[in-house]
């Protein structure tokens, strides 16, 4: 009865913000990167992908304050269209940009977080491939998570060059492709679809969260592997961790992991607009159990920023 009356209070919630439509922050594909106290949330823009990433700054992940510049800005790097999943990163006194364009992988650099990312390059590629993650292990070793497009979204890693400009392809290295008729696949599509990747390493083992279903599914959802090494196998989640039965509201996913100012784990996601339309994707944060990864239900909150 607890974990009903939970989910209506949210729903009710969301309800609310949604009215609210000039305030609702509207980041598909959310990841937040945070330092000396101040949070920057980016992300594949709702109203139009094609103008670059935008980003938000706020010091309590409450209250948000959109950038009047883009974060990057097609022109200043490469892409003509579809700026997907960033990732930022500091690495060697730079700030790494790793987005998708074009439906291939890009990287940009910046003196700021909050940017202009300009410069770099595509990685090259004998596929198309998006969503791209860069994970560094605990000897320093880079990896490219990443999804490649090929019968089906399927999510790969292969180890990467020490100036993060190229990969091993001798490594490339198959880790999830979602299984027919399981949580991951819902709508029995023809075109299987495992996104949106982010790892994380705690002591021994390694922790991967990843997105399944299409995008615009109501049971787009969150589910988590766990591996040996940075390179797998992968042994997947029975069931999603985030998931529209949890929120009460639909398309739950595709996300990433941040550390708040207290230490604690929370994931940054999108969700459908509402029950009835997909877009724009709105963007909330749930805290994670730092052990079993399961959501704190009562701390989901939409994000809204100011005007």
């Amino acid at each position: 009865m607890l974990f009903r009356n939970a989910i209506a209070i949210l729903t009710l919630s969301v309800a609310g913000v949604v009215s609210a439509q000039s305030q609702v922050m509207t980041l598909a594909d959310p990841t937040i990167y945070s330092e000396d106290g101040k949070y920057y949330a980016y992300g594949t823009w709702g109203p139009d992908s094609n103008v670059g990433i935008p980003v938000y700054t706020s010091t309590d992940l409450k209250n948000w304050h959109k950038s009047s510049k883009l974060a990057l800005t097609p022109g200043d790097a490469f892409g003509t269209k579809w700026f997907w999943a960033p990732q930022i990163f500091k690495h060697n006194g730079r700030y790494y940009m790793f987005y998708t364009a074009n439906e291939y992988i890009a990287y940009a650099t910046a003196d700021k977080p909050e940017g202009p990312y300009t410069g770099g390059a595509k990685l090259e590629s004998d596929s198309r491939q998006i969503d791209p993650f860069v994970f560094f292990d605990a000897d320093g070793t880079p990896y490219l998570y990443h999804v490649r497009l090929h019968e089906g979204n399927r999510i790969f890693v292969a180890k990467m060059s020490d100036d993060l400009t190229s990969i091993d392809p001798s490594t490339l290295t198959e880790c999830i492709t979602a299984t027919p008729g399981s949580w991951e696949d819902t709508q029995s599509v023809k075109w299987t679809i495992s996104e949106g990747p982010t790892v994380v390493r705690e002591g021994d083992k390694y922790y991967m969260f990843y997105s399944a279903n299409d995008f615009r599914n109501p049971d787009y959802s969150v589910g988590v592997a766990v591996a040996d090494s940075p390179l797998g196998p992968w042994t997947k989640s029975d069931a999603p961790i985030l998931h529209r039965s949890k929120f009460g509201i639909n398309g739950t996913g595709h996300g990433d992991l941040f550390k708040d100012a207290k230490g604690d784990s929370w994931y940054v996601f999108h969700t459908h607009f509402n029950n009835e339309k997909v877009v724009p994707r709105q963007t909330a944060v749930v805290r994670l159990d730092s052990k079993t990864f399961q959501p704190d239900v009562t701390t989901f909150h939409l994000l809204t920023a100011d005007k």
